[in-house]
């Protein structure tokens, strides 16, 4: 059964840090609707009602795009390990570019990481709760390096060219505001 809150308590922020993974969706009113996995060490939970995530360079950049046209965020972690929880957060988010003031007030909670490329801040307005019976028990392994190497290797300038060509507009070529 869900549960519903107005913040994060201590025990979920706990849940929270012990995560390898989670999951961002964001929509426009038109366009497809994005959810993408995100991993390795790129979330804090700053107060009960908010938190903050390190963006990295990808093949896309549709949540930029999405909360330039609309603001609406939820984040998802559900536990492979231990006890079953599903955690969403839902609220409204804002992006910032190494350009903003509020990137360089975050970045320093988080290892530096090549290809870093946005952070989001996300105000979260509810907390829900589920029993996350059906979801399987799964190992973690180990995080994955190859987006790291890869990023490493291109070197800011090929990084700045690479985001030009594939994430200066989302896949419905929505203006993603990276430029």
């Amino acid at each position: 059964m869900a549960n519903f809150f107005t913040e994060i308590s201590q025990d979920l922020k706990a849940f929270i840090e012990k995560q390898k993974i989670f999951f961002v969706a964001t929509a426009t009113d038109m366009g497809r609707i994005n959810l993408s996995p995100k991993g390795q060490d790129s979330f804090r939970v700053i107060e009960k009602n908010k938190v903050v995530w390190l963006n990295l360079t990808g093949s896309g950049n549709e949540t930029a795009a999405h909360l330039l046209k609309n603001d609406r965020m939820t984040v998802m972690f559900c536990s492979f390990e231990g006890k079953p929880l599903i955690l969403r957060l839902y609220g409204n988010a804002k992006i910032y570019h190494e350009r903003d003031i509020e990137f360089n007030e975050f970045i320093d909670l988080f290892p530096k990481i090549a290809g870093t490329r946005q952070i989001i801040e996300m105000k979260i307005e509810s907390v829900q709760t589920s029993c996350g019976y059906a979801v399987p028990f799964m190992d973690f392994k180990e995080d994955r390096n190859q987006l790291n190497s890869w990023a490493e290797k291109q070197g800011e300038e090929r990084l700045n060219e690479y985001r030009k060509e594939k994430n200066s507009r989302s896949i419905d070529g929505f203006e993603t505001g990276l430029f």
